[in-house]
């Protein structure tokens, strides 16, 4: 994947990177992942105020990991995330 970061900001984040434990990387992504995921489900939100917790469910996945999966993978997602509990 080709990156716009020049390489010395890179080398330098990197560097910043190792210096943290794994503990406070670990609290930094998941904090990374929860602001993504607000994010996503207000925008989901806002495109149709009356959606369904299932359609915000399936919405978020599509948009976070969708394009990980084949056509027939994402289906079998979704219906799976369509079950109720």
């Amino acid at each position: 994947m080709k990156s716009d970061t020049p390489p010395q900001v890179m080398r330098f984040w990197q560097g910043l990177m190792r210096t943290r434990s794994g503990e406070e990387r670990l609290e930094m992504a998941s904090s990374m992942y929860a602001s993504a995921r607000q994010l996503v489900l207000a925008s989901l939100r806002n495109q149709n105020p009356e959606a369904t917790e299932d359609e915000l469910r399936k919405g978020l996945f599509l948009r976070l990991y969708g394009h990980e999966f084949s056509e027939r993978q994402r289906e079998r997602i979704l219906a799976y995330l369509s079950r109720s509990d």
